[in-house]
This record gives structure tokens, C-alpha cells and sequence, in this order.
């Protein structure tokens, strides 16, 4: 199979750059532009560490666009509370030495699908801020994309930044509404908390296998969730930290993954009491479908991709694109 040709939107935080090396590293994906959001962290911090994650798989090359530095109504509330101040864990990361580009990714988000229609496929990884914006000017939007994948929300109405919100529809939720009022299921799909706090849970098992791989992308991987794995053990009592963002990507790549999934109708709170909270309405009666939401994967699966893709060595980096 072909490659699949993606636009990744990231606030690129150490799930999300897991995420970007198994987009870049595993062969299942062609990424022709990553853009970023604030989220995780500043929007500047998260382009440096997309770019950091570009390079650890050898791929200078991909073209990086930073977006919307504030959710749309509302201050910045990041989460580097859980990441670490630079969003990586805090273990000093060098510089990358590639930068990014001009153009907004707002710009890119409208531009690419109205060049190649029906090619890309849409990836989510952050609060979704740069997608509510790019639907504003163009509200048909999606109907452009290939299919848009979404880490997004908690279907099972357990939250992990508040009661019942996830971080990334919570950040943001006026977006978040922004983009269910213009999707339909057959062409956006969610993956939300629920399944990474069910089915990508790095055990302390999982945690040494990463460490003894040993190789640079393995180690990075490893090294850059310190600080998550300290907050999951603290505040989420997993059995040691979730991976939300690389199995959104997985999903994406090989959505043979997906075990169970519903077409449902969704809607987003923005009250103070339920920020960011999934409405989901099964009646018979309720407004048609807008949303694919999947519910659960195949844990060995994703597991055994994450594990493969992060044993090869990364190609040499290609120069950098003018």
C-alpha cells in the first residue's frame, strides 16, 4: 500500500511527537506539513519540538507551520503541568536545526485540500483552534479531506483534565463545537481518552521494552515521557502513562486497528460547570450523526506498531526545504 499523504496539526507535546515518528518512521504515512496550535504548550515551543521530533526520524525535509497562538474566546491554559515546561519532559533537548516555515497554518490547513481534493487525510493532535479557524472561511472544509482523524474528547465521559473533559476539546471547547457542527461521519472520525486510557497504556512492562530497544528514536520516545508518566501515576491512576496521541495516529495509518466504533451525534458544552464535555445523544430521536467515534482498538496491534517503528534507525536527515 502506498504511503498515506497526511497534514498533521499538533501542540506538539510528548505524545504528540511519538505520534509524528510513527507518521514519519513506520512507512504508513506521507506528511506533507505539520502545522501547530497552542495547547500542551506555547505555540512556540511546540513548532521547536515538532521539529525535534522531524529530525529524530530524519526528516528535516517536512515543512513545520505554526498557527493560532490562543484558543479562540478564552487565555491559554496549557498542560505543562504533565509535559514539562518545554512540553518533552524537561531533559534538554538540543535546538533543532532546521526551522519553520512563514506561512500561517491556518493557510496551510485551506490551501493543500483545495490543491489535492479527496488525497489528504487530516490529523488532530491538539486543541482544535487552527481547524475552527480554517472552517470559518471555509465551512466546507472537510468535504476537501480524504478523512480527518481527531484526538478529541472522552466518550465515556471521564475526563482527565477536569471531571469530564478532555484536554484538548476543553482547551478550546468553542472550536471543538465549531468543528462537530461541521463534520459528518463518514469523513471525521474522533479518538478520544477513553480509548488511550483503555487500550495505550505503556505498563512499566511496556516502559522497559521501550528503554531496552535502545535505538535513537526508542530512547526519545521514552525519555521525553518522564514527566507524563509521573502525573499518570499522581493524578489518572493508570497503570503507567497513555499514549492519546500515537493512537489517534495508528487509527489513522491502519484503521484495521479499531475494534469497535459508533456514528453518533455530538455536541460540545462550553459552560464553566462542563467545559469541554462530550454531548452525546443515542435516541432514536435525536439529530442525524455527525461524528464516527471510535471506542476501542487492538492494543497488541498498536502496541506492536509503536515497537516496530521506533526499532529502526531513522534515515540520514535529508537538507532542509527551502
Amino acid at each position: 500500500m502506498p504511503a498515506l499523504p497526511l497534514i498533521i496539526d499538533s501542540d506538539t507535546g510528548s505524545d504528540d511527537a511519538v505520534a509524528l515518528l510513527l507518521a514519519t518512521a513506520s512507512g504508513l504515512g506521507d506528511i506533507r506539513a505539520v502545522t501547530t496550535v497552542a495547547g500542551n504548550v506555547p505555540v512556540e515551543t511546540g513548532t521547536r519540538n515538532a521539529l525535534i521530533s522531524l529530525e529524530t526520524a530524519g526528516r528535516t525535509d517536512i515543512p513545520v507551520h505554526p498557527g493560532c497562538a490562543r484558543p479562540m474566546t478564552r487565555t491559554l491554559s496549557s498542560a505543562q503541568h504533565v509535559h514539562g515546561q518545554d512540553g518533552m519532559g524537561d531533559i534538554g533537548l538540543p535546538d533543532p536545526s532546521a526551522s519553520c516555515k512563514s506561512t500561517h497554518a491556518v493557510e496551510v490547513l485551506l490551501s493543500h485540500p483545495r490543491e489535492n481534493p479527496g488525497e489528504l487525510t487530516l490529523v488532530t493532535l491538539a486543541p482544535l483552534t487552527n481547524i475552527a479557524a480554517a472552517l470559518l472561511r471555509d465551512p466546507d472544509l472537510f468535504t476537501r479531506y480524504r478523512h480527518v482523524y481527531c484526538m478529541a474528547g472522552a466518550a465515556d465521559l471521564r475526563g482527565n483534565i477536569s471531571a469530564t473533559g478532555e484536554f484538548n476539546v476543553w482547551a478550546d471547547p468553542e472550536a471543538a463545537k465549531i468543528v462537530t457542527q461541521a463534520a459528518t461521519p463518514d469523513k471525521v472520525t474522533w479518538i478520544g481518552w477513553d480509548v488511550s486510557r483503555k487500550d495505550a497504556v505503556m505498563t512499566p512492562a511496556d516502559q522497559r521494552h521501550l528503554e531496552d530497544i535502545g535505538t535513537p528514536m526508542a530512547t526519545f520516545a521514552h525519555r521525553i515521557n518522564r514527566t507524563v508518566a509521573d502525573w499518570a501515576r499522581d493524578v489518572t491512576g493508570l497503570a503507567g502513562y497513555d499514549l492519546p496521541d500515537p493512537v489517534a495516529m495508528a487509527v489513522a495509518l491502519k484503521p484495521d486497528l479499531i475494534t469497535e466504533q459508533e456514528q453518533t451525534y455530538v455536541d460540545i458544552s462550553v459552560a464553566d460547570e462542563t467545559r469541554g464535555q462530550m454531548i452525546i445523544d443515542r435516541r432514536v430521536s435525536a439529530p442525524a450523526p455527525n461524528l464516527t467515534l471510535v471506542r476501542r482498538v487492538d492494543e497488541a496491534g498498536f502496541k506492536k506498531l509503536l515497537f516496530d517503528t521506533v526499532s529502526t534507525l531513522a534515515p540520514p536527515a535529508p537538507a532542509a526545504a527551502l
